[in-house]
């Protein structure tokens, strides 16, 4: 089948996960953790490992624990200064250009984090529209309503989107869809405990009527084969 929209995923899908930036989010995702239980940050990492298996993020976690200044563990975790760890990303721009197709960004953090990213990669103007986690009412993939915003704001469908991601349980969101999801990279999360994936499951209907399936490539630069 070919596709008419590419809806990509960010951190650690336009760019390697090996990015420096990624681990600085990470720590600082820990160290809102650790200040939020009043524990070290050993503690915060056991924590974070045991519970994030049963939600999409570790925002929705921690709300769901009784966090309830979101807009300051966002603020904490995605400072202005994030990309400065960032490398160049040398023919990017170049090979999504020569894809040819519309294409939009659907992540789980906030919408400033998106424009920082895209704007030190060079790449802001090439996507029609970037859905963030405030757009997803701060729960964001792998829960339909996450896909289904960003679908709207691009004017696209289930069965003509070809979702990349490189964590598989977001990507198994959009499979529950129906829909086809490139898997990036070769270390991808721990899945879904079964809970949370049987409550993604009951919200996701099935929209077009056929299977959905998973793909896996090493880069999005794999991807021209399947357009």
């Amino acid at each position: 089948m070919k596709y008419a929209h590419l809806l990509f995923d960010m951190d650690n899908t336009l760019y390697p996960a090996s990015s420096a930036m990624d681990k600085g989010i990470t720590r600082r995702m820990l160290e809102c953790v650790a200040d939020f239980f009043h524990c070290d940050m050993e503690r915060a990492i056991e924590l974070r490992s045991e519970r994030i298996i049963h939600y999409s993020t570790t925002l929705e976690w921690l709300r769901a624990e009784g966090l309830t200044d979101v807009e300051g563990f966002l603020a904490h975790v995605h400072p202005s200064y994030e990309a400065d760890e960032l490398p160049p990303q040398p023919g990017l721009r170049d090979f999504l250009i020569s894809l040819n197709m519309p294409m939009s960004v659907l992540t789980n953090a906030p919408h400033e984090h998106a424009d920082t990213v895209l704007g030190k990669l060079g790449i802001a103007d090439l996507f029609e529209a970037v859905t963030d986690i405030r757009d997803a009412g701060f729960n964001g993939k792998p829960y339909p309503d996450a896909f289904m915003a960003a679908l709207r704001k691009a004017g696209s469908t289930v069965e003509n989107t070809l979702f990349l991601d490189d964590m598989q349980k977001y990507t198994d969101g959009w499979v529950a869809l129906g829909g086809t999801a490139v898997l990036i990279g070769s270390s991808n999360g721990k899945p879904l405990a079964q809970d949370a994936q049987a409550m993604i499951a009951a919200r996701a209907a099935n929209t077009t009527g056929r299977a959905g399936k998973t793909i896996r490539m090493k880069s999005i630069y794999e991807i021209k084969s399947l357009l």
